[in-house]
């Protein structure tokens, strides 16, 4: 990719695609093509044919997507597997048919086996029954992940997966019917500290345990694996096997010590009670990052300083109460 490439970041204004804008701008690069849902529906085939016909951009970073914690993925599994199929299907297909150079496709932990061994490797994939709780989400990145390697297989494309861990940062969902963990927590003591309240609630037991990393974390790996010089970035295009990349911090912690860990940077002292009758998910979800490293990228944001940047970007730009 060069400095004046014509990229385009499908769902820039998202968690992960404002990251990538903010980690291609940070580099240099100029050329960045943008459009809100508004201005284009990447659900409708006629409309992403019409956009890469007119703007034939020379790469792709594909963010866009329908997102959800578990409460969502089970309220609305028709919208999560149909509107990601569309998404993704249209612009890998617009991509090939205008001649796109390289793409990115940004996926998630959970295509991997809800029983399977830690920490999870690319290798691990369809081995085994997914977790029902994300199931037609994860069924939807799948179908992504394989609809690129088809494309690289049988027109020669050179597009790549990215697989990240939970997700979070500036720009994160605080919707308290829709939203992951973590920023739930972060709203939740927030408010409870507020409204002087003596408790917080959170689903489960807080025993399963969850990998985070931030989002300026995962788009300086996308944008790592992306300008990658021209061999290195061919030689991570094979027929053997899928061109799928975890993206992780290699570590993990329980929903309790991420609870505990919300609370000290919120500053709430009040108690966390633990609702047993609710979900707990997958026990563990832990990314064999060695394949990434290998190419030379580690994280740089620790848990702690992560979420103490999330909290400020939530009091500067989304809380609406108190």
């Amino acid at each position: 990719m060069k400095k004046d490439s014509k990229i385009y970041v499908a769902g820039h204004r998202g968690l992960a695609g404002s990251a990538f804008v903010r980690a291609l701008q940070r580099r240099g690069f100029t050329n960045l093509v943008l459009r809100t849902h508004q201005e284009l529906d990447l659900t409708s085939q006629e409309a992403v044919s019409s956009f890469f016909a007119s703007e034939r951009p020379e790469h792709v970073f594909l963010c866009a997507a329908k997102v959800g914690g578990i409460l969502a993925n089970n309220t609305y599994p028709a919208e999560f597997i149909y509107q990601n199929l569309m998404i993704q299907s249209n612009v890998i297909h617009a991509a090939w048919k205008n001649g796109v150079d390289r793409l990115l496709f940004l996926g998630s932990s959970c295509i991997y086996p809800k029983v399977c061994p830690q920490p999870m490797r690319e290798s691990y994939l369809l081995t085994g029954p997914l977790e029902p709780t994300n199931r037609p989400y994860a069924l939807a990145k799948i179908a992504g992940i394989e609809m690129c390697w088809s494309y690289n297989r049988q027109y020669g494309t050179r597009y790549i997966s990215v697989m990240p861990t939970n997700l979070y940062g500036p720009g994160d969902n605080f919707d308290l019917q829709n939203s992951h963990v973590l920023p739930a927590l972060i709203r939740k003591m927030h408010e409870a500290k507020v409204s002087g309240a003596e408790s917080v609630t959170v689903w489960g037991t807080g025993k399963p345990r969850r990998e985070f990393l931030h989002s300026d974390d995962l788009a300086e790996a996308g944008v790592y694996l992306m300008t990658l010089e021209e061999g290195d970035y061919t030689a991570l295009l094979t027929e053997d096997e899928p061109p799928l990349f975890n993206i992780g911090c290699g570590s993990d912690v329980s929903i309790r010590e991420l609870a505990e860990l919300v609370r000290k940077v919120v500053g709430f002292a009040g108690e966390l009670v633990w609702d047993t009758e609710k979900p707990d998910g997958t026990q563990q979800k832990l990314l064999d990052i060695s394949r990434i490293s290998a190419l030379g990228w580690s994280p740089s944001i620790d848990l702690e300083t992560g979420i103490t940047r999330a909290y400020q970007w939530f009091l500067d730009n989304d809380y609406r109460g108190g």
